[in-house]
Order: C-alpha cells, then sequence, then structure tokens
C-alpha cells in the first residue's frame, strides 16, 4: 500500500521539484540583475566596454546548455541541476566584490555556464513532466523562475537598501538557493530525454524558427536583466540602492502573467497569445523610453513583463511537439538559440547606447517583439 501511494505521489513530487529549480533560476539571475550597477561603477566600466564583459555571461551560457542537454541525457536531470547550483553558488558572491575587468569577465562567463545549464536541463525536465501529466503545465513552471526574479531582485535590493554590503548579500542569496535545492532533491529526474540520435545537431526547421522567436524574445528579458537598472539610475534619476526594483517590476508583471497562463492559453489560444503578449511588450518598451519619469518607466517594465509572460512558455510547448528533430537534441538547441539572444541583448544595447543612447537601444528591441506578433501567420501552434 506504502509503495502504492508513493508512485501515485511522484508526478506530484516532481511537479513541485521542477517548479523549485525554476525558482533557482529566476532568483540566482535577478540577484545578479540587482549588483550590475554596484560593478559598473567598482571597474569603471562605460556602457560599451560594460556590453562587453556581459558577452562572457551569455557566451558561458551558450557553451554550457548544449553540454548540460547532453549530459542530462546521459546522466539524468537531477545530477547536472545538483551540480549547476552549486557553480551558482561558487560564482555569485564573487561578482559582488571583483573590481578587475578580467576577473569581472571570468566570474561572469563561469556564472553564465551555472545560470545557462540549468534553464537548459530544468526545460528538459519540464518538458518531460508536462508530457507525461497530458496538461497544460509549461507557463506555470516558467511562473516559478518569475516568482524566483522577484524574490531575488528584491530582497536583493532590500539588502542593499539598509546598507547591508553587496557580498553579504549575495551569501544570503547562496544560502537560498541551497535551502531550494534541498526541497527540491527529491523530484528531479535521475534521467534525461532518451538519446535516439545524435547528442549534438544544427537545428533545422521548425526547431530553427522556434528558437529565432526565442531568441529575441529572450533578448528582451536580457535587456531587462542587464539594463533595467542602469537605465533607471543613468537616465531617470534612481537611486542605485532601489534600481533593482524595475527588474522586480517586471518580474512580478511576468509572474502574474505566466502563473494565469495555462488557463489564458486554453481560454484564448496560444496564437493569440503571441500576437497580444509581442504588441503589449513592445508598447511597455515605449512607455518607459518615452515618459522622462522612473514612476511610469516602471509601469512600462511591467507591460513587458505581462507581454513577454507566456511567449516562450508557448514556444517550449510547440517544441515538445514538434516531431523534426528528436527532443534530446531540440530542446537544448531551441533554449541554446533563445539565450543566445541574451549574449545578443547586453553587448548589442551596450554597443548602440554607446553610439546613441539606451533608448534607442530598447526602441530596437520593441522593433524585433513587433515582428514576433507577425510571424503568428507562419509558427505552428
Amino acid at each position: 500500500m506504502n509503495t502504492i501511494s508513493a508512485e501515485a505521489k511522484r508526478p506530484e513530487i516532481e511537479q513541485r521539484s521542477t517548479r523549485l529549480q525554476f525558482f533557482i533560476a529566476g532568483f540566482a539571475g535577478a540577484a545578479w540583475a540587482s549588483l550590475v550597477p554596484f560593478a559598473k561603477a567598482r571597474t569603471g566600466l562605460d556602457e560599451a566596454a560594460l556590453g562587453l564583459v556581459l558577452l562572457c555571461l551569455g557566451g558561458g551560457s551558450i557553451i554550457g546548455m548544449p553540454i548540460a542537454g547532453a549530459l542530462s541525457t546521459r546522466y539524468g536531470c537531477r545530477i547536472v541541476l545538483v551540480l549547476s547550483a552549486g557553480l551558482l553558488g561558487a560564482t555569485l558572491p564573487l561578482l559582488a566584490i571583483v573590481s578587475s575587468v578580467a576577473w569581472l569577465a571570468a566570474t561572469l562567463f563561469f556564472f553564465g555556464v551555472a545560470l545557462g545549464s540549468t534553464d537548459c536541463v530544468v526545460n528538459v525536465q519540464a518538458v518531460i513532466v508536462e508530457r507525461a501529466s497530458g496538461k497544460t503545465m509549461m507557463s506555470g513552471f516558467h511562473g516559478f523562475f518569475s516568482l524566483g526574479g522577484i524574490v531575488g531582485a528584491a530582497t536583493t535590493s532590500a539588502l542593499l537598501t539598509v546598507n547591508v554590503s553587496a557580498l553579504a548579500s549575495t551569501i544570503f542569496a547562496v544560502a537560498t538557493i541551497a535551502i531550494v535545492l534541498l526541497i527540491a532533491y527529491r523530484g528531479l529526474l535521475p534521467y534525461g530525454n532518451p538519446a535516439d540520435g545524435p547528442l549534438f545537431a544544427i537545428p533545422h526547421g521548425m526547431v530553427l524558427f522556434i528558437g529565432v522567436l526565442c531568441f529575441i524574445v529572450f533578448l528582451a528579458e536580457g535587456s531587462m536583466l542587464d539594463w533595467s537598472a542602469v537605465f533607471l539610475v543613468e537616465q531617470r534619476g534612481m537611486p542605485a540602492a532601489q534600481a533593482g526594483f524595475g527588474f522586480a517590476s517586471f518580474s512580478l508583471a511576468m509572474t502574474a502573467g505566466r502563473l494565469t497562463g495555462d488557463t489564458i492559453v486554453a481560454g484564448v489560444g496560444r496564437r493569440t497569445v503571441l500576437v497580444a503578449g509581442s504588441l503589449l511588450a513592445a508598447g511597455g518598451i515605449s512607455l518607459a523610453m518615452i515618459a522622462p519619469w522612473w514612476p511610469v518607466a516602471l509601469v512600462g517594465y511591467a507591460m513587458i513583463g505581462l507581454g513577454c509572460s507566456n511567449i516562450v512558455p508557448v514556444l517550449y510547448t510547440a517544441a515538445g511537439r514538434q516531431t523534426t528533430m528528436s527532443q534530446a537534441v531540440a530542446i537544448p538547441a531551441i533554449t541554446t538559440l533563445g539565450y543566445a539572444g541574451i549574449l545578443a541583448g547586453p553587448a548589442g544595447i551596450g554597443f548602440i547606447a554607446h553610439q546613441s543612447s539606451l533608448s534607442t537601444a530598447f526602441f530596437l528591441v520593441a522593433a524585433l517583439l513587433v515582428a514576433v506578433a507577425a510571424s503568428s501567420a507562419v509558427v505552428r501552434l
């Protein structure tokens, strides 16, 4: 009887652990977002130079994702997620204290490896768990990534506001990651997608198309992660210790959208979510850039979060259903393509801002989101 009961509860445990792993990924990324203005000031970098350094985070993520996907196929999701969390815990405190540009770049690279590996493998687990449940669950899973973003940005900014040091704030973040991982450990899958083909392959067909759309949406999200605080401090005069609340506004709206997203998708359909969400996010960017007051910019950030909230979950569900490529290759490939937006976004925005302004750079992101809305006529959802 006890064995039967345990087996019956297993899917519920796996679903809970998937949510908690998404929380860890969002929490760690947001903790770094709150530190960006401090890292910029500590190293004396301008926008263009900071953009180059931020390439290291994206580069680490891009390198880590396909490797982590292959490792999860061979050794299971659990071991890869645990090792990735350990690397997050080792690098995050260093980001709060390094003052050398070279050390900041190196630390960001390994932090990116850890963050990218976590993001890739948790999506592998999410697709497996959602498919096994027979229900729409992807938006809810990703909602916990956004919830982690809220908690990470808000707690780190709150600690910094009351003059807790950046190092102590990150040590608190690492302790939180360790506790959540311990709770999630039991439900992490000891297996991954079956290796029914090569572990590495160039994406093509629908997998490539979905990956490009993810690239654009992640570019917008990466812009919020790495530049939202800088924009508020330098363009809107917001105190640096409170600038993390910009990303928190974005994350709060995204969380609300994702936690209700499964119901929304079931009610209006994936295509409507793709079109309306992309246009709302583009409008939010425009509002934040045009309005001269930081409280209005926070409203714009919230619109971006709400608009983007369910686009990527919808695309991951579509990726899990496509038959162009095996799941063992498709999910890491789409994740890698998507997170290339985080690689290109911060660097591109930095260069454009150096030549013109941050506002111009963000307007270009808005134009790309309009293109995502137009893609609904082509993409198979």
